[in-house]
């Protein structure tokens, strides 16, 4: 009889982790998940909890003795994540884990217009390195923070233009993952691009909002002079404000459009888009 498969699941305590940790256990998978601080982590059938962090490469590499399969959500954006990514796939490929599947970005690429996308490629690279079997899903920007780039005046800023994006709900991403683990091997050494039904301008980011929610949403188009002026006063770190900035002229440029149907292919069912998004989830 063959042994079950054990996948291990980390970010488990956030929003796209924890939707694959659910659904992996509605579907009896046995599961570690792997989290910062265990006492915040799902009580899950079929599944044991294993404190790790991705810059403690031995504790990672004792959590993951054994696993087959692992889900690897990408880490909290930093200035050393692309360092803390590769601690953790060393820890992978010491503790003989079989196969990675990584959430990454649209567009990775080590000159992509959005500069932590540029990560993302960076880890692809490393994972492809490691001599374990992998699948990159390439996720598009979040349906999900569409409403938090709403000012307290109803105004969407950014340098965005006319450009478009296919945005895609966390929910899609995470059942594309479910049904990359429970399967890996059709999938192996393969590069989804993880996006919704359609490709959106701000524009119609807000005129959507704007009809769902009723009340008077707008984008406006900032100069890049501008996006940096207006975003300074958060006092964030250069990294970080260039990242904000650069979301936006990403969606100029066109590379955050292309429209995949990949959820659709790999899980049977189509991705929802913005106004099912909005209608679904109330403010």
């Amino acid at each position: 009889m063959t042994p079950p498969v054990t996948i291990a699941t980390t970010g488990a305590t956030g929003v796209v982790g924890g939707l694959v940790a659910r659904d992996l256990a509605d579907r009896g998978a046995t599961q570690r998940l792997l989290v910062r601080t265990p006492a915040k982590a799902p009580q899950l059938p079929n599944s044991t909890v294993h404190q790790s962090n991705y810059s403690d490469q031995a504790a990672s590499t004792a959590a993951l003795a054994g696993v087959d399969v692992l889900f690897m959500v990408s880490a909290s954006e930093s200035a050393k994540r692309v360092d803390e990514h590769r601690s953790f796939i060393d820890a992978a490929a010491a503790a003989g884990v079989g196969h990675i599947v990584y959430t990454s970005f649209a567009a990775a690429a080590p000159d992509a217009t959005f500069t932590l996308a540029r990560d993302h490629y960076a880890t692809e690279e490393y994972i492809k390195a490691s001599g374990m079997n992998w699948t990159f899903l390439r996720d598009g920007l979040y349906l999900d923070f569409m409403e938090a780039l709403v000012g307290d005046d109803g105004v969407i800023r950014g340098p965005a233009g006319d450009g478009r994006s296919s945005f895609v709900s966390r929910a899609d991403v995470a059942r594309t993952g479910v049904a990359v683990l429970v399967d890996p091997a059709p999938h192996a050494a393969h590069t989804y691009d993880i996006t919704g039904p359609e490709a959106l301008s701000l524009t119609e980011v807000a005129a959507t909002i704007s009809r769902i929610r009723g009340e008077n949403i707008t984008f406006l188009d900032e100069s890049i002079e501008e996006a940096y002026r207006s975003r300074a006063r958060y006092g964030a770190p250069d990294w970080q404000v260039d990242a904000w900035v650069s979301t936006y002229t990403a969606i100029a440029n066109g590379v955050m459009a292309p429209v995949s149907d990949s959820v659709e292919q790999i899980t049977g069912i189509a991705p929802m888009n913005l106004e099912t998004y909005l209608t679904t989830h109330p403010r």
